[in-house]
């Protein structure tokens, strides 16, 4: 394999892995949105918040890893909105907060940066 082609794998790969993440945050925007228009039943709500809650902490997880390939300050900068948003969902589950709004909004910034 010459170093062209492999570099082609890689970044295919990582394609990949954005239109993954991508699509895991579209399915989670939904059930905020779904949420936030009173759309869920109750069992179904806390999951929607238990959905977002994980795939951020599996992106924080993620990113505070050294074999993250994104620049130090960037993932750090990404932690950061991770554990607000997982700080919200808990709060919102908790019904100490009912504004998903932000949440959503959030959640369509960083899933549209990364196409």
């Amino acid at each position: 394999m010459t170093f062209s082609s492999y570099d082609a794998v890689i970044e295919d790969s990582g394609r990949e892995a954005r239109s993954r993440e991508q699509r895991a945050l579209s399915h989670g925007i939904d059930l905020l949105r779904r949420l936030q228009g009173g759309d869920l039943a109750p069992p179904e709500d806390a999951e929607a918040l238990l959905f977002i809650r994980r795939l951020w902490a599996f992106f924080v997880e993620d990113l505070s890893s050294a074999r993250n390939g994104l620049p130090e300050k960037l993932r750090a900068e990404l932690i950061s909105i991770g554990l607000w948003i997982i700080r919200e969902a808990d709060r919102i589950r908790q019904e100490e907060s009912c504004d998903v709004a932000e949440l959503v909004e959030i959640n369509v910034i960083i899933r549209d940066a990364l196409a």
